[in-house]
This record gives C-alpha cells, sequence and structure tokens, in this order.
C-alpha cells in the first residue's frame, strides 16, 4: 500500500492545479439521440448510464482528452465561448457540467482526424447537455472548458466480468476528481493484488478469485484512498456491479 501513499503527494498537487486553472478553449458537437439514449455504452465501459450513476449529461472526450481512458468519469464545465468564431450560435451565461463516458474518435477521412483529430481539445456531448448551451442547428460551437469536481449519488460501484482466472472490473460512480488513478482486489484467501487498467474504466486482475468475497482499495486520481471492504459476497457472477452504497471519494 505504500504507493497509494505516495500517489497522494503528487495526485493532490496535480488535482488542485487542474481544478483552480484558467478557463480553455475547445469545441463541442453533440450525438446520441433528442434524448440522449444514443450515448449509453462507450469506451469507458459502463454500458447503462444511468445504472452506472452518470446519466444523460455525458461526453464523448477527443483522444487528447480522453488519455487512454484515464479521463473516464471526470466532470466538466462547459459554456459556449460567444467570443469566437461560431459564438452566434450559443446560449449566453449558460453552463453544464457533463461526465466523460466515451471516446470521440479521430476521423482521418477528415483533414487533421476532424473535431476529435490529434491534438484537439473536443467534447461530443449528449444531444440534452448540448443544447443547454448551444442552438441546435449550428452542429459545432466554440466552448470554454474546466474539469471540475464530480457530485454523485450513493457509492463506488463494482461490475464484474472476465473468466475463471481473469477479473475484470468496471469502477464506477466516483465522486471527486471521478477517476481511477489505481487499484487493488483482495479476496477472503488472498493478499492485496494490485490490478492494472484494461480499457476505459475497466481494471484486470489475473487471478482466480472465483467463490471468494472480494474487497477492493482505489486511489482517485486526486489522490484519495479508499478501501471498500467486503463489499462483494462470496456468491457473486460475473456480470453483477455490487456497492456498499455509501463509500464515495471527496477529491
Amino acid at each position: 500500500m505504500e504507493m497509494a501513499k505516495s500517489l497522494i503527494l503528487c495526485a493532490v498537487l496535480a488535482l488542485c492545479l487542474a481544478l483552480t486553472a484558467a478557463w480553455n478553449p475547445g469545441t463541442a458537437t453533440f450525438y446520441g439521440g433528442a434524448d440522449g439514449s444514443g450515448t449509453m455504452g462507450g469506451a469507458c465501459g459502463y454500458d447503462n448510464l444511468y445504472n452506472a450513476g452518470y446519466g444523460v449529461l455525458n461526453a464523448a472526450l477527443s483522444q487528447t482528452l480522453f488519455n487512454g481512458g484515464a479521463s473516464c468519469g471526470q466532470c466538466y464545465a462547459i459554456t459556449c465561448d460567444t467570443s469566437r468564431p461560431g459564438g452566434q450560435y450559443c446560449k449566453p451565461g449558460n453552463s453544464i457540467t457533463v461526465s466523460a463516458t466515451n471516446l470521440c474518435p479521430a476521423n482521418y477521412l477528415l483533414p487533421n482526424g476532424g473535431w476529435c483529430g490529434p491534438g484537439r481539445p473536443h467534447f461530443d456531448m449528449s444531444q440534452p447537455a448540448w443544447e443547454h448551451i448551444g442552438i441546435y442547428q449550428a452542429g459545432v460551437i466554440p466552448v470554454q472548458y474546466q474539469q471540475v469536481k464530480c457530485s454523485r449519488s450513493g457509492g463506488v460501484r463494482f461490475g464484474l466480468a472476465g473468466s475463471r482466472y481473469f477479473l475484470l472490473v468496471n469502477i464506477q460512480n466516483l465522486g471527486g476528481s471521478g477517476s481511477v488513478g489505481a487499484a487493488w482486489v483482495k479476496g477472503d484467501k488472498t493478499g492485496w493484488i494490485q490490478m492494472s487498467r484494461n480499457w476505459g474504466a475497466n481494471w484486470q486482475a489475473l487471478a482466480d478469485l472465483s467463490g471468494q468475497g472480494l474487497s477492493f482499495a482505489v486511489t482517485s486520481t486526486g489522490g484519495q484512498y479508499i478501501q471498500f471492504l467486503n463489499v462483494v459476497p462470496g456468491w457473486w457472477q460475473f456480470g453483477q456491479t455490487f456497492s456498499n452504497n455509501y463509500q464515495n471519494f471527496a477529491y
């Protein structure tokens, strides 16, 4: 657990700097239909975003912001920028906070990979979120954005998948910084096992933990370390999601 302690010192400073920084320029489009149903699932692995705690106010991030999945679950305040070209399509004075739940991939059939090409900070927002700040007919608007603290309902959730010798855990519904920096799992018959990111918000352990109750330890990207003890009973099966309903992150 020494690694968790060392992560706290550097990650807290990094998050504090990020959350107090000036607004950053970017662009935004929308997808998923008027009810946002087309945004379910995605490259973070959350599947049903309502069940995972994120709802319809979400966005797919360009690869520059997505950071290989490390940004999954983070929250961003976004406002339309009336001072730039396209600003005539803004709804002035409005802002919206969205959760990062998907990747907006580059489209190399377009120059420079399109809106989500390399080096471009871009949000492909759910239509309900986008229409808080932009006029539908515009299609794309200039924005200012900033990472902000996430406020979640209930506890952190652990969705289980994999096979007998491979445990894949989707870690969901983080408050505070919103995203996972490091994770461990412990069975009733094991010590703490370091996990590694597989893809999106999915963390893996190469171990046979079937038939054992499970505990997890998570360090958020904000540097907060929490142990979720005995959160999964020994009768668990792949495809189930568990939470103790009260433990969550403040930063």
